[in-house]
């Protein structure tokens, strides 16, 4: 026997047959269906938390409706104008959304602290815990605008706007932004965590499925912010080896000279590889020094440890400003007038081989008081202050 209904609930019925896997599909999204051990955890942690927040929450939305109805106008409720107090109502009151405070911050304090991106890996996924001697995969991240590069210091190879992941195998992301800050997220694999300028952070994950799944920004970076997305590819071990030889095989060099062209924006980059890094290029870059000349944070941080150069470290460090693009400028202490050359030691101590050349000018231009002879050479015991030093995660 068939059912025949009315024009408009046939309509009806018609659209939300086209309506219904479209919400459906939400249901298998990476951040409630993740690749990865620790974004199932923070699942979980979602779902957990909500349950416990409805044990509240349906309760209030049924008490409203009753409500309404109970007291409705033409109810004939019973009227109490001099009711004030119910001690069994205070006791449901106050207990109920306690005691869901109470387990909700319980579960959210173990599971932070279980899931702090800082914090080594102890398992791949569940019931299989992180072999004794296993070493992570390290890979360094570079937030640039508006593409994502990421360097491999132990495979020598790096990549723009893809990343490439064994699957079961731990992974120790530390990143960094050459400009402003950004938000590294790869939803199917960990959460979000922020890419800053001048310092790094870490994200230590694991991706359990194969696959190719998206990741891109989520902090708001300027124009080209909605073209900042990247594949992140779930490989097993021999596609990953397969994936290294690859990039040894089509890509360039990646060296400072070639990473100052590659950090100037631009959006929808294509994917791309390196076959050969240059080894401190991502200390340079957190250390905000990959263009020649500039001085590294680190550098500096030495320097005030060992209570600073005195009046002409100061001199020197007044007169360089920096954009965030490298570019450097000069600007005399006082207007109008030229930088003695002789005080200007400290850019040289950069560079312990190279000879004084003085503070650095717009290209061809030459200080008016400038001397063909030579400038002289910091002191052994000036150089000694810059003892090297790698960067620290801030």
């Amino acid at each position: 026997m068939s059912l025949h209904l009315p024009p408009p609930l046939r309509h009806w019925r018609k659209a939300s047959a086209l309506v219904l896997p479209l919400i459906l599909s939400a249901c298998q999204s990476d951040v409630m269906n993740p690749a990865g051990d620790i974004a199932k955890q923070q699942a979980h942690l979602v779902i957990v938390a909500t349950l416990l927040m409805l044990i509240i929450v349906v309760p209030v939305m049924l008490l409203i409706v009753l409500f309404a109805w109970r007291y409705r106008a033409s109810a004939n409720a019973h009227y109490e104008p001099e009711w004030h107090h119910s001690t069994q109502l205070e006791l449901l009151i106050w207990s109920a959304p306690l005691l869901i405070i109470i387990a909700l911050g319980s579960v959210t304090w173990v599971t932070t602290h279980l899931l702090d991106p800082f914090r080594p890996l102890d398992r791949v996924k569940e019931g299989h815990p992180i072999a004794a001697g296993t070493k992570p995969l390290e890979i360094e991240v570079v937030a640039l605008d508006w593409k994502w590069l990421f360097i491999y210091p132990e495979q020598g190879v790096a990549s723009v706007n893809e990343v490439a992941l064994p699957v079961d195998r731990p992974v120790h992301f530390s990143i960094t932004a050459s400009s402003v800050m950004n938000s590294f997220y790869i939803p199917a694999v960990a959460g979000q965590i922020y890419a800053m300028p001048g310092m790094t952070t870490q994200l230590n994950a694991v991706i359990n499925k194969t696959g190719k799944y998206e990741g891109f920004s989520a902090n708001y970076s300027g124009a080209g912010f909605s073209h900042m997305r990247f594949a992140a590819l779930g490989v097993n071990q021999g596609d990953f080896d397969a994936w290294v030889s690859k990039a040894k095989g089509e890509g360039g060099n990646l060296d400072a000279a070639t990473y100052l062209k590659l950090e100037q924006p631009s959006e929808a980059d294509p994917v791309r590889h390196f076959a050969a890094v240059q080894g401190d290029l991502f200390d340079r870059v957190v250390n905000l020094c990959v263009r020649s000349g500039k001085m590294c944070v680190n550098q500096m941080m030495a320097l005030d440890a060992k209570g600073g150069t005195g009046k002409a470290g100061t001199f020197n460090v007044a007169q360089l400003t920096y954009d965030k693009n490298g570019r450097e400028a000069i600007t005399p202490i006082v207007p109008g007038q030229q930088a003695d050359l002789d005080k200007a030691f400290v850019r040289a101590m950069c560079d312990p081989n190279a000879k004084m050349a003085g503070p650095l000018l717009p290209e061809g231009q030459k200080p008016a008081n400038a001397s063909t002879a030579p400038a002289k050479a910091p002191r052994q015991s000036e150089l000694s202050l810059l003892a090297p030093a790698r960067s620290t995660h801030s």
